[in-house]
């Protein structure tokens, strides 16, 4: 049988836990609440954008957008490329997909390449255009990796061994920047 004395010890200690776990408890609720607007704001713009409820996800990505986060860079630019919730720009959309793409984001190279085949709000330029869809493809998720291949072929078939040579050095040459 345990004494006295080892059974206040054993009783203080647990106390200690107890207190030590509440006090656990409300760091991780301090930490959780006080995480970046910015995380709650994206998954909120997310949220609206999967609704169509285009107004209100390019408020909350412009901000956002405007401090340096590609996800709402690369939102941002395809609300402009196709109108919806702000006016149609395809020069504002390609500024935000360039921005979003210069940090490695590979839906916003994806689209950016496409503009400079196209020639919408930058101007045609072949060799940019497979540099961008070259960089988007290698960093692409599988599952859309395929289909990105087949549209950056599909775009080196309209250039010369000069231009698929210069499109590779350029995606070769490329590395990501932070903007912040």
């Amino acid at each position: 049988m345990k004494s006295l004395n080892e059974c206040d010890a054993l009783r203080r200690h647990a106390g200690a836990v107890r207190r030590g776990r509440r006090a656990c408890a409300v760091a991780v609720l301090l930490l959780v609440t006080a995480m970046p607007a910015y995380a709650l704001s994206l998954r909120q713009g997310v949220s609206a954008f999967q609704r169509q409820d285009y107004v209100t996800a390019s408020r909350i990505f412009i901000p956002l957008a405007e401090r340096g986060n590609a996800a709402a860079q690369t939102y941002l630019g395809f609300l402009f490329e196709t109108g919806r919730g702000v006016p149609m720009n395809y020069t504002e959309a390609a500024m935000w997909y360039r921005r979003a793409a210069e940090q490695g984001d590979s839906r916003a190279q994806y689209s950016l390449g496409l503009l400079y085949d196209r020639g919408q709000g930058v101007p045609q330029d072949i060799v940019e255009a497979s540099k961008w869809l070259n960089l988007s493809t290698a960093a692409s998720p599988p599952r859309v990796r395929e289909s990105r291949a087949r549209i950056r072929d599909a775009v080196t078939t309209k250039m010369t061994r000069g231009e698929i040579a210069q499109a590779r050095l350029r995606a070769l040459e490329w590395a990501p920047s932070r903007e912040h």
